[in-house]
């Protein structure tokens, strides 16, 4: 019997809305992303789950919270869980740094596998703290159903890696939407199945 991981994206946030630089700024759900969450606890709330699992970043717990609270569970904070630190970007709306630091930005689009913005985390680090901790919780979890939220850049590097994707590509091939589900069901803590992507027709229709 494989371990089944619920990966999830947190809800949205005003920064989601406004498509700045959220990374490691602790912002809460916004009244949107908290429909979107409830819509995702009334769709989960008959699975049979052992545990909960959150990066410790405030919009992600508040989302572990909702989904954990049918199933009488405490969320844990799994820092390893956190979204990429965007350094100098952090807060800054996408356009703003395209024109401000354009080389820079240019660079990290070609490989933001690799590169990191001035004071960040590139895919590398955060690959190299959210793998291990994801695999820890499958070997700790082994057969059970686990769920985690986590963060669009962290969920993005994670499936890339699991599936074995090229991670220079993470940002361009792999989507998440917030409040998104996607199933994970693990042979062993490295051989992963995905047999759901980025699904929120817990809402979509809403």
């Amino acid at each position: 019997m494989p371990t089944r991981i619920y990966l999830v994206r947190h809800g949205a946030t005003d920064l989601t809305a406004e498509d700045r630089f959220a990374g490691s700024s602790d912002v809460p759900l916004s009244d949107e992303g908290r429909r979107q969450v409830a819509c995702l606890a009334e769709r989960l709330k008959r699975a049979k789950l052992d545990a909960v699992y959150a990066s410790p970043l405030g919009r992600t717990m508040e989302t572990a919270r909702t989904l954990a609270l049918p199933h009488g569970l405490e969320p844990i904070a799994e820092p390893g869980l956190r979204e990429i630190d965007y350094g100098h970007w952090e807060g800054l709306p996408r356009a703003e740094v395209e024109g401000t630091f354009q080389a820079e930005y240019a660079i990290w689009q070609e490989d933001p596998f690799v590169i990191a913005p001035l004071g960040g985390e590139s895919g590398i680090n955060v690959l190299n703290r959210a793998l291990p901790a994801m695999r820890g919780i499958v070997e700790r979890h082994r057969h059970g159903t686990v769920l985690l939220v986590s963060h669009k850049g962290t969920n993005r590097l994670l499936i890339s890696s699991l599936l074995g994707f090229d991670l220079r590509g993470y940002r361009d091939r792999l989507e998440q939407s917030p409040a998104a589900l996607n199933i994970l069901d693990f042979m062993s803590e490295v051989r992963a199945r995905l047999s759901l992507f980025n699904d929120v027709s817990h809402y979509a229709d809403g």
